[in-house]
Parts: structure tokens; C-alpha cells; sequence
């Protein structure tokens, strides 16, 4: 079984795979204050809780944007399933040319995310992501990835707007019954609300028109199946988009250290 574990500045989303199929998962606090030892408590609890045994892990492979916990992951992976994780960076193989300026630049979950969407379309496309920041990542028709856009997330700008605005409360971030408020609360929901889909879909024609493409669009992350069905550019939500990436990058991975093998058994008999 494949554990993937896709770190992000809010949550941490959890899956197992039994081959191509995700059996089960779990959303935990990004807490880089918490050890090894308490993320494998916690983990090995809801694995249990599943029927699923640490010792039927046999991969490990991490997306991570809190460098701070690259260090516990490791640890965790090889204390609690004496296993090296594959973790998603500059030397992993993704099987995705990057056209950035500097490709170390994009965040792991990005990559992930392009590589779930092109695997689910085999066509151009873009990626949706409602997390910490909201991010729009285009891949073109030959499946690299070509670049997007970053904006705040929502909880990020709902939370600004409470602490900025003295009067103004906080708020639940939910589709509100009239696009007019009539109560503070009302109105803060209207405009975060339709004010971010008017953002996705604005941002998602434009990159349409640039590139001169009608894209496939698919969103994921924490709040797209409150947003995406009042998105006109969204045709899909897949909320396990970032850990369908990190299954292919670790097949991928895992069908390169296969190849290599014979050569290197060819080099130890010839040095004998």
C-alpha cells in the first residue's frame, strides 16, 4: 500500500492506495510545532481506526510547501514505517517539463496538481486549487506545465478583512441566499463569495484566450465544492487531485528504479 501525504500551509491531506485505488483518507491540522512521535501517533490511530496496519505500507511519497517539516516527515517515514519518503522536488522524476523561469520555483502541490489534471484530461488544462492561496496552474496540450497565477485564499482574506475592519465581523465562509446582504454578516458572504468566483472565472477566460486554448478546468482543494459549482470555466471538482498526482509521481518513480536495476546488476557482474 502507498501512503501519500500532501503538506500544505493549512491542512495536511493524507490518502492510502491499494494500487490505483485510494482506500482511504484524512484531513489533519498543519501543526509544524508537533514531533514525529505525535504525527504517528495520530496517523497510526485513524490507520488503525481504518483496519489498515502501518506495517502494510510499503511507499511513502510527500508533496510539501512548510519546508519546516521536511525533516519530521522524514523522520516520521522511517520511525514509524521504516521507509525513505519521496519527497517531490528538483530531482524526483514527475514526467512533466516545467516552463518556469526556474522550475525549483513551483511549489510541489502545484506540480501534483498539473500532473492529476493532464493524467484525468490527456488535454490542455488547468488546475483549480482553493487552498491557503488560491492558485491556477495551466498545462498545455503536450502535458507540460506552463506556468499560472497565485491569489489569496479565501480564509486568508476573510480572516484579513476581520482583523483590519474593526467593526466588521468574522465569518463563515458559505454561498449566500441573496447577492444584496442585509446584515454585516450577509454582505461579507456575498463578497467574498461571488467576489472569488468572479476571480476564478476572470482569471480562467483570460488564461484561455492568451494561450489560445478552450482548457479543461478542474478544481480541488479544501473550499471547491463550496465555490466551483457557482464557477461557470469549472467543469469538474476532484478534491483528491494533489494526492492522485503524488500516486503517478511515485509510480513513475517506482517504474524508473525498475529499469535502472538490470544495469546495475550489469556493472556488478562486469566488476567482478
Amino acid at each position: 500500500m502507498l501512503l501519500a501525504i500532501d503538506i500544505g500551509n493549512t491542512n495536511i491531506v493524507l490518502g492510502i492506495y491499494q494500487g490505483r485505488k485510494l482506500v482511504t483518507h484524512w484531513r489533519l491540522l498543519t501543526v509544524p510545532e508537533r514531533t514525529a512521535d505525535e504525527y504517528g501517533v495520530l496517523i497510526s490511530q485513524l490507520a488503525a481506526a481504518g483496519g489498515i496496519g502501518c506495517d502494510k505500507i510499503s511507499a511513502v511519497v510527500v508533496s510539501c510547501v512548510v519546508p519546516p517539516m521536511i525533516a519530521m516527515i522524514q523522520e516520521l517515514g522511517e520511525r514509524l514505517f521504516g521507509l525513505a519518503p519521496l519527497i517531490v522536488g528538483p530531482g524526483v522524476k514527475t514526467g512533466m517539463p516545467i516552463l518556469y523561469e526556474n522550475p525549483k520555483e513551483v511549489g510541489a502541490d502545484r506540480i501534483c496538481n498539473g500532473i492529476g489534471a493532464y493524467e484525468r484530461y490527456h488535454d490542455c488544462c488547468i488546475a483549480v486549487d482553493f487552498g491557503t492561496a488560491t492558485t491556477f496552474d495551466f498545462i498545455s496540450k503536450k502535458g507540460e506545465y506552463v506556468g499560472g497565477a497565485i491569489a489569496p485564499g479565501l480564509q486568508i482574506s476573510v480572516e484579513a478583512l476581520f482583523q483590519r475592519a474593526s467593526k466588521l465581523p468574522r465569518v463563515e465562509i458559505v454561498k449566500p441566499k441573496d447577492i444584496i446582504g442585509k446584515t454585516p454578516v450577509q454582505s461579507i458572504q456575498s463578497g467574498v463569495f461571488y467576489g472569488y468566483v468572479g476571480l476564478v472565472d476572470g482569471i480562467v477566460a483570460r488564461m484561455q484566450k492568451e494561450n489560445r486554448s478552450q482548457a479543461r478546468v478542474v478544481a480541488t482543494g479544501g473550499l471547491a465544492r463550496v465555490i466551483a459549482p457557482e464557477c461557470a470555466g469549472i467543469e469538474d471538482v476532484d478534491e483528491f487531485l494533489t494526492l492522485e498526482g503524488l500516486r503517478i509521481i511515485h509510480e513513475r518513480n517506482a517504474l524508473q528504479d525498475v529499469k535502472k536495476r538490470p544495469q546495475e546488476l550489469k556493472k556488478e557482474v562486469g566488476s567482478r
